[in-house]
């Protein structure tokens, strides 16, 4: 942090920065907690923040060492986010570091599965468990909200591994339109 103060970032950190963004712009649209009824509270926010950065460092895998580089900065600028809005939010120095590891295991532990519910070979309703059991948490959605959802994912998930990784890289992936009410 201090070195980044001092000669600025690298275009590494500014690249995942910009594509760090493009995944949380994606996740604050409104469809996903109007149509799909993504509760509009923190933990709902953070749910589809984490989905979005799921999907996009699966389309970034493509890149070999690169992507990997590259997804692992994006990591870093999320959860360098994480902590600063943490921070703002007014929650104690002490706390924060155990706030952002807490963030940091649901981050992984979602991921891992949001990622067997889109392996071939999955159960055919792996995804809306896992995204009932993750996004929605307490608050079940109706049935049309979660299959909306689900659907989402799945096209964003085929995008990002369809899509040429020189353009995940540069741009982040071409998500799909969020859905809308049905």
């Amino acid at each position: 942090m201090f070195l980044e103060k001092l000669f600025g970032r690298s275009p590494l950190k500014d690249q995942a920065h910009d594509l760090y963004v493009a995944a949380v712009r994606q996740a604050r649209q409104e469809p996903f907690y109007a149509a799909c009824g993504v509760p509009d509270t923190l933990d709902g926010r953070f749910d589809l923040i984490v989905l979005h950065v799921f999907l996009l460092l699966r389309g970034l895998k493509k890149g070999g060492e690169a992507g990997q580089r590259l997804g692992q900065a994006v990591l870093e600028v999320m959860f360098d986010d994480m902590d600063q809005n943490l921070r703002e939010m007014g929650v104690g120095d002490l706390s924060v570091g155990k706030k952002v590891k807490a963030m940091a295991r649901a981050f992984y532990g979602r991921s891992q599965a949001y990622g067997d519910a889109l392996e071939p070979g999955a159960a055919a309703d792996a995804l809306e468990q896992a995204l009932d059991r993750n996004v929605y948490g307490r608050q079940a959605p109706r049935p049309p909200q979660l299959a909306a959802l689900a659907a989402y994912v799945r096209a964003a998930a085929d995008i990002a591994l369809k899509a040429p990784y020189e353009t995940v890289s540069a741009e982040g992936i071409p998500y799909p339109p969020a859905p809308t009410p049905s």
